[in-house]
């Protein structure tokens, strides 16, 4: 059919029906349906007797497509004119624009690393994907505890990755200093081998400490373990910034105290010498628990943090009794560490 040379060209009948498909993305089958059933379009006929589709049919069944994956039934909008189509394609993504924006924005955790094959490993597209639901951004990376100790980090990382070949009394000191010189809240150690006492008592001090070959998976699950320990609900709780204080009394010493009779007949050192001992056992419990299997870390992880610290508050307050009762010479005082 002739165009008159003063038609728009949105309304030149240009297109067959496989370039509409082509050109908004609609299955030809599905454009049918939309014309036959629903009356979407309204193609002319050429001269030889085919349908031929205007730009702005390309561009309703553009905008037909993305209303429909939007939820629109084309049963209610097949018949709006594209003016309407647009305006409510516009007021839906304006829509979704503010849901969004009201939606909490997620912070990364800052974690500062030791050992470069660990970086590499954390950097890596496998170690990504498993971890994609982790957010989070490593602030510093050092080959070694030396290195470590001898800079200044660039921010205070909310935790500590370590991966050490050998695991021994040294590397223990060395990493205590840096935990305290920098206040880092949850500390994860890998090693090769180690030394069955310093791995306990680093253990027992908050850290959670595991000997390689660890898995992606469980990698990923210990630093979501050590994000939800540093997370504020949990330090509410703990009262603690820092990584739990080592035990202060050894067993033997809880056990004296908890049968000693003072002459103001006052039972709070035997109460409190056995809530001790409860928490020194389930602090453990639960430590074993998250060293030992990825399942429910992040419970365990909680629950570590607020029975460690709960026996700190209660070892600070045995030493507040005794002192009032006149009988620290019986509360021998060991750092367990």
């Amino acid at each position: 059919m002739p165009q008159s040379p003063s038609a728009s060209p949105s309304t030149v009948a240009s297109h067959r029906i496989g370039a509409v498909s082509a050109l908004s993305g609609v299955p030809v089958p599905t454009l049918r349906v939309w014309e036959v059933r629903y009356a979407a379009f309204s193609p002319q006929l050429t001269n030889g007797n085919q349908r031929a589709y205007t730009d702005d049919d390309v561009l309703r069944a553009t905008l037909l497509k993305r209303l429909t994956e939007q939820g629109h039934s084309i049963r209610n909008i097949a018949n709006h004119t594209v003016a309407r189509l647009n305006d409510l394609l516009q007021q839906q993504s304006a829509t979704q624009r503010r849901a969004k924006a009201q939606q909490p924005e997620q912070h990364a955790a800052s974690a500062a690393v030791i050992g470069l094959p660990l970086a590499a490993r954390l950097a890596s597209k496998k170690f990504k994907q498993i971890a994609a639901a982790l957010a989070i951004a490593t602030t510093d990376i050092y080959p070694d505890l030396e290195t470590a100790l001898a800079a200044t980090l660039t921010v205070q990382p909310q935790f500590l990755l370590v991966r050490v070949n050998s695991l021994h009394a040294l590397v223990q000191v060395d990493l205590h200093r840096l935990i305290e010189r920098h206040k880092i809240p949850q500390v994860i150690v890998l090693y090769g081998f180690g030394q069955e006492p310093v791995v306990e008592s680093m253990k027992r001090s908050g850290m959670v400490v595991r000997r390689e070959p660890v898995s992606d998976y469980e990698l990923a699950d210990l630093i979501s373990s050590a994000m939800l320990m540093d997370a504020p609900q949990a330090m509410e709780h703990t009262g603690f910034g820092s990584t739990i204080p080592p035990r202060k009394f050894d067993d033997a010493t809880l056990v004296r105290m908890a049968g000693i009779s003072t002459n103001v007949l006052c039972e709070c050192p035997r109460h409190v010498a056995e809530i001790i001992a409860q928490l020194v056992s389930f602090e453990q419990y639960s430590q074993e628990c998250l060293n030992k299997s990825t399942e429910d870390a992040r419970l365990h992880a909680y629950l570590h943090s607020v029975s460690g610290s709960a026996r700190a508050l209660f070892e600070h307050a045995l030493q507040r009794v005794a002192e009032h009762e006149g009988i620290t010479s019986l509360l021998k005082e060991e750092n367990l560490s």
